[in-house]
């Protein structure tokens, strides 16, 4: 029997939105929908994908930089929805404070610490410390491939560490430059302490010193997420992140900087092991009433 592909791609990442295509021949998902129908459509078409290809979408929490997609993409092209409860309720509160209709989508809900099946993806969502209801952090693993999205989180935990260092490829935030948060006119004092709290979002250096406990030999891909484009800049974040692998002994990782306004070129990780000859159910779980 052949061996499975996962493929990865990360359509954008930052605050003006975050979207990205996992897939395998025979399932695709997206993490998080954070920009407009119409930008996933044209992504999605440029790596010879449709909406009609896909089979679901994964939130990692409630902000609209994850979510802003639901109502019109998920809606439209009747997609099932993949949260926790939490980040449902908080989602559909969000969308009642600003005086549109519910979301009536096909909610799929899970809970936080327990896998489950979709497809050919064992899903493992994990807690992530963050200024939102139930954020997660997602492990994929098909056949002996593994991806880990750890993006939107104040510091790296130590379930957090256990759960990236299971990754061969990694997506891991790296917000901001701390000197330039600082620095930055535009924020106030309590935003920058927001920001580089424990519940807000990873620095550079707090991303690269996180590595100490992630790095393993399986690791071979780390993609710098959710680069913040007044307070970062790609050159810094991945000169900080390559400092860091150096310093590991694991100067072969590759970098990717993942950007706002254009795509990461598609990773492939191939593995000669066989499928199972049972099949993942498509959808194990149950849909919740909106």
């Amino acid at each position: 029997m052949g061996g499975v592909s996962v493929r990865l791609t990360i359509f954008a990442s930052g605050s003006k939105g975050n979207c990205a295509l996992l897939e395998t021949d025979g399932t695709r998902l997206l993490v998080d929908a954070g920009l407009s129908a119409t930008r996933i459509q044209e992504h999605l078409a440029a790596v010879d994908r449709a909406p009609s290809d896909l089979h679901g979408i994964l939130l990692t929490h409630e902000h609209d930089d994850h979510t802003s997609a639901l109502r019109v993409f998920a809606a439209r092209h009747e997609l099932p929805v993949f949260t926790n409860q939490e980040t449902r309720c908080a989602t559909l509160e969000a969308s009642r404070r600003g005086a549109r209709d519910a979301l009536d989508l096909d909610w799929r809900i899970f809970r936080t610490g327990e896998p489950f099946a979709v497809g050919d993806f064992d899903v493992d969502p994990f807690s992530i410390p963050h200024d939102a209801c139930d954020p997660v952090g997602f492990l994929f693993r098909a056949a002996s491939r593994s991806v880990a999205f750890v993006t939107d989180l104040g510091q790296v935990t130590a379930l957090v560490a256990d759960k990236a260092r299971q990754a061969e490829a990694l997506v891991l935030e790296a917000n901001h430059e701390h000197r330039l948060l600082m620095e930055d006119p535009n924020r106030s004092w309590a935003v920058k302490q927001r920001i580089s709290g424990s519940h807000g979002h990873l620095s550079n250096e707090k991303a690269a010193r996180a590595l100490e406990r992630i790095v393993s030999d399986r690791l071979s891909h780390v993609f710098l997420a959710h680069l913040s484009e007044d307070c970062n800049r790609p050159d810094l974040a991945e000169e900080t992140m390559r400092r860091g692998l150096e310093e590991l002994g694991a100067s072969r990782v590759k970098v990717t900087v993942a950007h706002q306004r254009e795509p990461c070129a598609t990773l492939e990780l191939a593995s000669c092991r066989a499928v199972a000859a049972e099949t993942l159910p498509l959808f194990g779980l149950t849909r919740a009433a909106a």
